[in-house]
């Protein structure tokens, strides 16, 4: 399976990653605040379509033997929050949620979380939709490719590598790999 995330649209890309399950254990991971905190971001997500969501970022304390943000993502080096309203909510197989929105109801983007039983592994499925530019495409591509990455090793019980450090070398191979529109 190929780790790398497939632009569907220009302002999509879908990831596909193998996990070990059960799938009760992944969906933990993308609901738990405590448990999603390791890997993405922790706060509320509630059990309900319509509830609230509210993704606190601190990508600087994700792993250990890190790199500080890069200047770029400077602001983004602490405490982050992202706010959204659930769209979907079918445990333990499907969430759906609106992304990066501001507290005074801007929409953001979507996030569509699909797991599948493969054995005694779970397929996810992520798709990023409503990307805003280039720029957050590319952006979104490298941090979904790192944040996935930490998870698969925090679910195989292994210690990721620094998130800014990986983030970084995605991010540039996403700008390689997709091309900018004219």
């Amino acid at each position: 399976m190929n780790d790398y995330g497939v632009v569907t649209e220009p302002t999509s890309i879908r990831f596909e990653r193998l996990l070990p399950g059960p799938i009760e254990r992944v969906w933990s991971y993308l609901t738990d605040s405590e448990k999603r905190g390791q890997w993405f971001s922790s706060g509320l997500i509630e059990a309900k379509v319509g509830g609230k969501t509210e993704h606190v970022f601190n990508n600087s304390k994700l792993t250990k033997h890190d790199d500080p943000a890069p200047e770029k993502y400077a602001r983004h080096g602490g405490e982050v929050r992202m706010y959204g309203r659930v769209l979907t909510y079918e445990p333990p197989r499907l969430l759906a949620y609106t992304f990066g929105s501001t507290e005074d109801g801007d929409a953001g983007s979507e996030v569509r979380f699909e797991l599948t039983p493969r054995g005694d592994q779970v397929l996810l499925v992520l798709t990023h939709t409503r990307l805003a530019s280039y720029d957050a495409l590319i952006g979104v591509a490298g941090g979904w490719h790192t944040h996935l990455g930490i998870l698969a090793d925090r679910l195989r019980g292994i210690e990721p590598p620094g998130f800014w450090k990986t983030h970084a070398r995605m991010e540039s191979e996403y700008q390689a790999r997709i091309p900018r529109p004219d």
